[in-house]
This record gives C-alpha cells, structure tokens and sequence, in this order.
C-alpha cells in the first residue's frame, strides 16, 4: 500500500522501502547521555519509509497520515537554525549524511509508532530514513554509525539534545532480547527476555498526557547532570559511585545531588537486572523496576499524575513491578503481569483515569522484537 501511494503521490516507484520500530526501555532512564548502560527492546509498533532519488536537488516529503501535504524545499537549503515540524527529523537525517547524499529525494513516511507515548516514535522515523540512504547511497555506515548519525540529527538539527540509546535499540535490536548497550562505546550484549515462557506480559500503558522532549524540561536535567559530572571531575556521571557521590555531596547543589543519584543508581539497577534475568528472576525484576519509578519521580522529578497513578493502579492489581518510560512529563509506563491478571489490571486502572477526570489510557503489550531492516 505504502508503494502504491508513493506512486500516486510522485509520479515514480520508490527504490527502497525500510522500517524501524519504537522501543521500551525495561531499564536504565535518563543514563544514556551520562555514558551510562542502559536495556530496550525493539517492539512490533513501526515506522516505514519509501523513497525514490530525483534527478534534481529537490527533496518532497509526505506521510501516509497526511497525504494531502507535501514538504518541499533542496538539498541546498537544509539547515539545523530553520522551523518546521516532523519532518526536521528526517530532514536532520539527510543533513547529516552530509555529501553522501548527491541527488534530491522523494520521501513517503507511514509512522505506525505512537506519537508523545514515550515510544520514542522520532527514533524510529530517523532509522527508518537513515536505513533507506545508507542503502541508496551506498554510504557503508555501520550500525553504531548510523546511530551515531541519527543521533546528531535530533541534538544538532531538531535541536532535542537526547543520548543515544533510543537510536541505538530501533537499529540494533533483536527479536526476543532485550539490547544491554553500553552509551559511552555503543558495545552490546543481546539479553534474553522470554516473558511468556514464565507465563508473564509486561504491559504498555499509554496515559494519552503529551509529552514534548522540546518543551526544556529534559534539557534542564541533561544540564544538571553534565554540572554535576564536571563538579565531581569525572567524565559523565557513569564514572561515579553511590560511594564517591555522597562523599562529595558538599560539591553540588541539593538538585544536582538529585538528580545524579537517580543516574548513578540507576545505571546499577540495568547491572542487577541482568543479572536477574539471566536467572529467570521476575520478582526481582519487577521490585528493580518499580524502584527505578520511586526515583524517577521523586529524585529525577519527571513523573507527572497520570504516570503515577498508572504505575500505583497497576501495582495495587498484581503487578510485580512497573515504571515509567521515556523522557517523562508523560508518554507512558510498563508493568509487569503474570498473564492472567492483565484484564483486570487494564479495567482498574482504565477506571482509576475514569475517576481522576485523565483522558482515558491506551494498552498494549510487545513481545521484544527486531531493528530496521530493508523490506523490498
């Protein structure tokens, strides 16, 4: 379908059509920029991309979400200072290919990614363009690259300073695992996560309350975590202890303290998550993830009421565990459930926003699934 509206809209068949998906973070929030470890997975929600080269310098972009409007502007006119809306994005992507890219572009996109859930659905529309021109244009960008690459397309063009992790999962992941990736060198380790093996779902819970990484909410913990790093002379907070934190607890401010304890425990909550799963310890992993909440909301303060609320709902209707996702102010939170109890935590918590007068939440479940592929 997506190759039939690219031609109906460009008057040519797209030579390349490519997908990337979204991601939950199991663990590991706001770490990714402090150099930190971190855990996605890929989930089975996508985003496509169908392009075609031009013989001029014109690029023309459009979605299947929006048909009617087509962007327009050449190559010769990108820049990171301009306005615009989600297509910066992928226009942030070419920029970033730099002189790889040598002809003009026609770009369909179907984003099957929700937007504002704290999916990372920006990730997903980069890899899946990133995918497509590395192809087309015979770049050889490896997969760490092209994370790279696409990274510096959100800080540097969108002007959203995010890590790398987000990047990283949508084009390295694979289906069954969760991705252990280290952010200072974007080394790897896939790690089992069969859930239903242990008769277990971990349930995605969209509250519906907007979330805008562009809104400086995420940018200010960013900057007290950098201010932090640099009081206590470290390169990144990853190079710091509970021990050495607190022993130099006198060299920040209060909120700075803050906000690198959550960072630095919460780097070493990925490490004991590992561990856990690798023994098929879900009780554990459910006490981690609702550990890291607690800090999140209270030490990191990205919560807001719905998460919470969300998050409370879930653990007072059999949950082992479960957290919010994402940069935070709001998007989404996972809980994990033993199979049989998911209906009825859906129904307690759909009641609960019912009751709290929040717009009614969204539910869905993944099973860990595979990074950006070509698809034709």
């Amino acid at each position: 379908m997506l190759r039939s509206d690219f031609a109906a809209l460009f008057g040519q068949s797209p030579e390349i059509v490519t997908e990337a998906p979204g991601r939950v973070n199991l663990i590991g929030e706001h770490v990714d920029y402090c150099d930190g470890f971190v855990m996605p997975f890929a989930i089975s929600d996508r985003t496509y991309a169908a392009i075609a080269k031009r013989s001029d310098r014109k690029i023309r972009i459009s979605s299947k979400q929006r048909l009617e409007e087509i962007f327009e502007t050449s190559l010769d006119q990108l820049s990171p200072t301009g306005e615009g809306d989600w297509e910066r994005y992928i226009l942030g992507v070419i920029w970033a290919f730099d002189k790889k890219i040598t002809t003009g572009l026609d770009i369909l996109v179907d984003g099957g990614v929700a937007l504002g859930a704290g999916l990372s659905s920006s990730a997903a529309l980069e890899c899946s363009i990133a995918t497509a021109l590395n192809h087309l244009f015979n770049a050889g960008l490896s997969l760490p690259q092209l994370a790279r690459l696409a990274q510096r397309a959100e800080n540097e063009y969108v002007g959203v300073p995010c890590g790398i992790m987000d990047q990283s999962v949508s084009l390295m992941a694979q289906a069954g695992n969760a991705l252990l990736l280290d952010c200072r060198d974007l080394s790897t380790e896939q790690i089992p996560l069969d859930l239903a093996s242990a008769g277990l779902e971990l349930m995605i819970i969209d509250t519906r309350a907007h979330h805008a990484l562009v809104d400086g909410g995420y940018a200010e913990r960013r900057a007290s975590c950098e201010s932090a790093a640099a009081k206590l002379g470290v390169k990144a907070l990853r190079d710091c202890s509970i021990a050495v934190l607190e022993s130099s607890r006198a060299k920040l401010t209060e909120l700075e303290y803050m906000r690198a304890e959550h960072v630095v425990n919460d780097i070493a909550r990925v490490h004991e998550t590992v561990d856990s799963l690798k023994q098929n310890d879900f009780v554990s992993v459910g006490e981690i993830l609702t550990k890291s909440h607690i800090s999140l909301r209270d030490r990191f303060e990205i919560s807001c009421a719905e998460l919470d609320l969300a998050v409370d709902t879930a653990l007072a209707n059999k949950s082992l565990g479960g957290r919010m996702i994402g940069g935070g102010f709001g998007g989404s939170a996972i809980a994990l459930f033993k199979v049989a109890d998911i209906e009825p935590a859906k129904l307690a918590i759909a009641a609960a926003f019912k009751a709290a007068g929040f717009v009614e939440p969204r539910f869905f479940t993944s099973l860990p699934s595979s990074g950006a592929a070509v698809v034709n």
